[in-house]
């Protein structure tokens, strides 16, 4: 039987999966897999604080329910200014929702080394979602403070090698 929150309470543990992330004052719950998760504004609030503090302006919080789970699944909150390289995934599509703020995804061409579009993202503009195809060159950039995003990607996380980096 799953085990329901009305309120999630204080965070005793962030998750050993991101082990930078430590909040002494957030609305986090150590979940397990029958444990329903409502992630609330207090949430994207202490991420956002966190995002904040952090030399890269960005933090993310992992969604999946123990290191077994084969997605990717994660809260990511950024910052204007965060530096993120223009970077592909080969072996899996992104999908990406914005939850607050707004960011523009930028899209190069393989040849050319150049943006070939840019959409940004808001949760009232007309765009709220993207699902960017394996392979594709993107990158992110955050146009406002508060900016909070949820990636999914299908299988378990690979670091990205130089080979999915583009120089321009």
């Amino acid at each position: 039987m799953s085990k329901c929150y009305d309120n999630m309470t204080t965070v005793k543990v962030m998750k050993e999966i991101v082990p930078e992330y430590k909040s002494d004052n957030s609305e986090y719950e150590v979940l397990d897999k029958n444990t329903i998760m409502k992630i609330t504004q207090a949430i994207l609030d202490d991420l956002t604080a966190k995002a904040k503090e952090s030399t890269r302006l960005r933090m993310n919080y992992d969604l999946r329910n123990s290191a077994e789970d084969t997605s990717q699944r994660m809260l990511n909150a950024i910052e204007p200014g965060s530096p993120l390289p223009i970077h592909r995934h080969q072996r899996t599509s992104e999908t990406v929702v914005c939850l607050r703020g707004r960011l523009v995804e930028e899209f190069y061409d393989d040849q050319e080394r150049t943006c070939t579009e840019r959409i940004e993202l808001s949760p009232n503009g007309p765009v709220v979602a993207l699902n960017i195809p394996a392979g594709q060159w993107h990158t992110v950039q955050a146009l406002e403070s508060g900016t909070v995003i949820l990636e999914m990607k299908n299988g378990k996380y690979e670091p990205t090698g130089p080979e999915d980096i583009m120089e321009v």
